[in-house]
């Protein structure tokens, strides 16, 4: 008889054991602070409201609408005779949707009535493309994507189609397929105003002949009809509208038109100088490249090429169709010269002018403020680096710290620096619009050029405290993160800003726990808070392999509402998810 060998697994399977969380010390103790005889009535949670939560305006009205609303949603629990709050009732309110960290129900908050130059706008690069750079499909289904999330500058390439008759919609010199030009301006037409009333602007790069031009512009008038923005005034305007005198309007942003076959040409030479370069590094936690792989010639061809186009413009105004002409009512210019050249500020004309992020880096190391001046008057567009045939993203603080109100990005490709796309523009209600802070408009000499480079005093400290957080066992499978123990998860909090104020840390690890508490304090000193991003992580520690991702948030600091508050997550490409959330308290000092 032969023998026989049995391998013993020694192993354990853990019984998800779920029970309710309770209320954390700190709420445990404000409770009985606040409370009379085991409840809490409306002038008690009024005064909670205005003494620990920084809600100044906070009625006896409003509390007893937050007590009403509380019990109703706790049925499962004895029926309260009075409207008043016991214990478990004040937490689920703490912990519930209505105490947003930000301003709730989001509404827009800040001055509207300002030219378009004084704020970030939310803006799409590429914004037809479904995924790569170089061989994914055009589609209206990113576009309607983009606006349905609050986006406000959407890009269309514009090229004839093979039998030069038509409009695609195209990344000239690649594998991309089309989509027409027809469906992409009715998906815009459709979601334009979806999400928020303000304008969305339609920025157009135009490779057309001028029979096609003329095609574009009937197009564009029959779709849009009085929804569209034409500016009437002398050649170019001297100050750009406001984003309230142009709500529900469409704004069509273009440079003057160049030759089609000159165009072609130049473009594929860049196209195939980009496709030599390597993918984008990986990129750090706060968006920025650990290297930056660079390929000189390409830089060459790209600086040829706006010399290339100089006299060519001049004599091509001439032959432009008249009604194209009118369609544009924000004039991209070329550059030309060197970086004291693009920067100048005509006092008669506002532009927009167009840098690639690698271009603006360069231009940033000896003219900040030569940057930060030209955007206190005219429109700054930062668009990705060729190399980013992955369609992966930048940091997007670099521009924003110097003033650029457009910031373009590919809204199809999740990660970091997109989160923090996302995190700025859930400000301001979320209306894809958002006041730059006074410090970039300062120009004068008892008011210096914000330099964000520059060492300056800890203007306020943000302290973040991180109690506790629940709701990954509702939506998640109980085996996502561990297939026979319940999860250990940590969180990453930190700040991303000006180079000064950018900083992370993590709590420790609970093991083994659906509903952690990690019940944890942060200090953050902030210089330019007016610029600081709350970033909030969840990981769920693995042994030898990567982390399981649990969630992320990104939160504008200059919103951020003080007191204990409801913080939702959101999964990777920035959906909310149903349930997760974490209890958290900011203080500034």
């Amino acid at each position: 008889m032969s023998k026989q060998t049995y391998k013993v697994c020694w192993c354990f399977r853990r019984r998800f054991k779920m029970g309710e969380a309770g209320p954390p010390a700190d709420v445990k103790e404000l409770f009985s602070q606040y409370a009379e005889n085991g409840v809490m009535t409306a002038e008690h949670l009024q005064r909670f409201m205005v003494e620990v939560q920084g809600d100044d305006k906070a009625t006896k009205e409003e509390a007893e609408a937050i007590i009403d609303a509380t019990i109703k949603e706790l049925k499962h629990l004895p029926i309260f005779h009075r409207r008043v709050l016991n214990l478990d009732a004040f937490f689920r309110y703490l912990f519930g949707d209505s105490n947003h960290p930000l301003p709730f129900p989001p509404k827009v908050m800040h001055d509207m009535e300002a030219p378009l130059a004084h704020y970030f706008i939310y803006t799409g690069h590429n914004s037809y493309l479904t995924g790569n750079q170089i061989s994914s499909d055009c589609s209206i289904v990113p576009i309607i994507e983009s606006l349905k999330r609050g986006v406000r500058v959407i890009e269309l390439d514009m090229w004839p189609n093979s039998t030069k008759d038509d409009i695609d919609i195209v990344h000239g010199g690649t594998l991309t397929a089309p989509v027409k030009l027809d469906k992409c301006l009715e998906a815009i037409k459709t979601y334009a105003f979806v999400a928020s009333d303000y304008p969305v602007i339609l920025t157009l790069e135009d490779h057309l002949t001028p029979d096609l031009q003329a095609k574009v512009a009937k197009m564009v008038m029959e779709t849009y009809g009085d929804v569209l923005y034409t500016y009437t005034g002398p050649d170019t305007m001297k100050d750009f509208p406001s984003p309230e005198s142009l709500k529900k309007r469409i704004v069509v942003s273009t440079k003057p038109p160049k030759e089609y076959l000159d165009t072609t040409k130049s473009m594929k030479e860049n196209d195939e100088g980009s496709l030599k370069m390597k993918a984008s590094s990986e990129e750090d936690v706060w968006g920025v490249e650990l290297s930056e792989p660079r390929e000189k010639q390409t830089l060459l061809d790209e600086d040829h090429k706006d010399e290339e186009f100089q006299y060519e413009e001049e004599t091509v105004k001439q032959n432009m169709e008249p009604e194209y002409k009118e369609l544009i009512a924000i004039q991209a210019k070329k550059l030309k010269g060197g970086v004291k050249d693009w920067l100048h500020d005509d006092p008669t004309a506002a532009k927009r002018i167009s840098l690639r992020e690698t271009r603006l880096e360069k231009a940033i190391e000896n003219h900040a403020t030569d940057v930060i001046r030209f955007t206190q008057r005219n429109l700054l567009r930062v668009f990705p680096k060729g190399s980013r045939v992955d369609s992966s993203n930048y940091n997007p603080l670099i521009g924003w710290s110097h003033g650029a109100q457009m910031v373009a990005f590919n809204m199809q490709t999740h990660g970091r620096s997109l989160w923090l796309m996302q995190g700025m523009f859930r400000a301001n209600g979320g209306c894809g619009y958002v006041k730059k802070p006074d410090l970039f408009l300062k120009n004068g000499p008892d008011d210096k050029t914000f330099d964000p480079k520059a060492t300056l005093p800890v203007k306020k400290t943000l302290k973040v405290k991180v109690y506790m957080g629940d709701g990954w066992h509702l939506d998640f499978k109980r085996t996502h993160f561990d297939i026979y123990s319940p999860p250990d998860f940590y969180v990453k909090v930190g700040i991303a800003g000006v180079e000064a104020d950018s900083l992370m840390k993590k709590t420790r690890i609970i093991q083994d726990d659906w509903q952690p508490k990690w019940e944890q304090e942060f200090e953050f000193p902030l210089t330019v808070p007016e610029l600081a991003l709350l970033r909030v992580e969840v990981h769920e520690y693995d042994i030898g392999e990567k982390d399981d991702f649990g969630g992320q948030t990104c939160l504008p600091v200059f919103e951020l509402r003080s007191g204990i508050r409801a913080v939702p997550l959101h999964d990777q490409k920035g959906n909310r998810y149903k349930s997760v959330m974490l209890l958290m308290r900011f203080e500034f000092v």
